[in-house]
C-alpha cells in the first residue's frame, strides 16, 4: 500500500515540476510590474491549461503527502520514557556483588577466559618497592 501510494506521489512530483517549467515567465515576480492588464490574476492568467494542471497537481500532491504521512503514523505504538517492565529476576541490595552470570564452570565466556589467563600470567607481587634496573 505504502509502495503504491509513494509511486503516485513521485508520478505526481515529476508531472508538477514538468508542467511548472513549461510555463512562459511573465518575469518581474509574479507580473509585478508589468504595467497593463497582462499579469498575474488575469482571467486570461489563471484560465490557462497549464496553470489549472498546475493546481490539480498541487491538490493531488498535497492529498498524497497527507495519506502518506497518515500511513505512517498508523504504525507507531505509543512509548515511554519510564521504565514500565517488571524486572524478571530479583534485584540485590545496593553494594552487594552481583551473582556470576556462568554456573561457575570457568566456561562463562570470554571475559572469564581472559581473566583466568591473566591470572595465569600475573607475576608474584613483590613485597617491597623494586629499583629500576638498565636492559
Amino acid at each position: 500500500m505504502h509502495t503504491v501510494i509513494i509511486v503516485i506521489h513521485l508520478m505526481i512530483v515529476a508531472a508538477l515540476i514538468g508542467v511548472v517549467l513549461l510555463q512562459r515567465s511573465e518575469g518581474g515576480g509574479l507580473g509585478m510590474g508589468s504595467g497593463g492588464g497582462g499579469g498575474f490574476m488575469t482571467g486570461r492568467g489563471t484560465a490557462n491549461l497549464l496553470t489549472r494542471t498546475t493546481a490539480f497537481l498541487a491538490i493531488g500532491f498535497f492529498l498524497t503527502s497527507l495519506l502518506l504521512s497518515w500511513l505512517a503514523g498508523l504504525d507507531r505504538r505509543p512509548t515511554s520514557i519510564l521504565d514500565t517492565t517488571t524486572p524478571a529476576a530479583p534485584t540485590s541490595q545496593p553494594g552487594s556483588p552481583a551473582p556470576p552470570l556462568s554456573g561457575g564452570g570457568g566456561s562463562g565466556g570470554v571475559l572469564d577466559t581472559l581473566r583466568q589467563q591473566e591470572q595465569k600470567q600475573a607475576p608474584a607481587t613483590p613485597s617491597g618497592p623494586q629499583v629500576p634496573r638498565s636492559q
